[in-house]
């Protein structure tokens, strides 16, 4: 099983209801460590950090094609992955906020600044085998392509929501939004439990949906990323669960920004069903 997302769309939100659900919401378990190392990440690794590949019963975030989209999985079982969405202003709000914190991303300088740059990233540099010196491992590939001061992290978001809206309609994708999950997380957690094929007693799915909870997470060590060494994050500058709110971008976004993203998404997504919310 693979959570995917682009970042700051309610990654670690997934990945902590889905431990939990593999748990069968014991809450000790799900203690067992930070949410970084109980969901390990397939696009980065390194001493110390566990490979996705190895035995978590989920790992995220992704690209189509890494997630083995076009490939099969174990015992030739095409891989099935919970992707999530959330509206493309409070994307951009929420990730300039966390590579503020997150000291492995370059400094995004101003707002306006990285506004312009998530807007009109196309894909990050070349990241294939052709790009980059040869014998570099996937993992470094795509670590090369993360620390690029010119563009934001996994390019375009626009690209990214696309694939794998299209890819859920011919692949075991099950695609959840945040602000459904924000309107109604017991709805979208039952929808979990049922594209996991797991069955749990009403009790226990009201207690996932409770230590789930963006309060309850917050105060929580194991998912609010404080036991990351203060020299990759710094938490005086944001914390990394910061408001968890929908719509929180009418408080950064100046009418102009909001006015010129509007045409310039409006232009990207023409062709797109996708239905985001931008306000509860």
């Amino acid at each position: 099983m693979t959570c995917s997302s682009a970042p700051t769309p309610g990654t670690t939100w997934v990945s902590e209801i889905l431990d939990m659900i593999y748990q069968g919401g014991d809450l000790e378990k799900c203690c067992r460590d930070p949410i970084y190392l109980r969901v390990p990440f397939l696009e980065s690794g390194g001493p110390g950090t566990p490979s996705a590949a190895q035995d978590a019963p989920a790992c995220g975030p992704a690209a189509p094609d890494s997630a083995g989209s076009e490939g099969e999985g174990e015992a030739g079982q095409v891989p099935r992955v919970v992707y999530v969405a959330r509206n493309a202003k409070d994307v951009a709000v929420s990730y300039y906020y966390f590579c503020k914190m997150a000291k492995l991303h370059p400094d995004p300088c101003t707002w306006d600044s990285f506004l312009e740059k998530f807007m009109d990233s196309k894909g990050g540099p070349d990241c294939s085998e052709e790009g980059l010196s040869e014998g570099r491992s996937a993992n470094l590939r795509l670590y090369c392509c993360l620390l690029s001061p010119s563009l934001v992290s996994y390019g375009s978001r626009y690209q990214h929501v696309q694939a794998w809206w299209e890819l859920s309609c011919t692949h075991p994708v099950l695609c959840l939004f945040y602000e459904d999950m924000k309107e109604d997380p017991k709805r979208e957690t039952e929808k979990i439990l049922e594209f996991v094929g797991c069955s749990l007693p009403a009790e226990t799915v009201d207690l996932i949906v409770q230590y789930t909870s963006f309060q309850e997470m917050r105060k929580n060590p194991m998912t609010d990323s404080t036991t990351l060494d203060p020299e990759h994050v710094d938490h005086t500058v944001s914390p990394f669960m910061r408001k968890g709110m929908v719509g929180d971008w009418k408080s950064t976004f100046t009418v102009a920004q909001n006015e010129h993203f509007d045409a310039h998404y409006a232009e990207k997504m023409a062709s797109c069903s996708l239905p985001f919310r931008w306000q509860l």
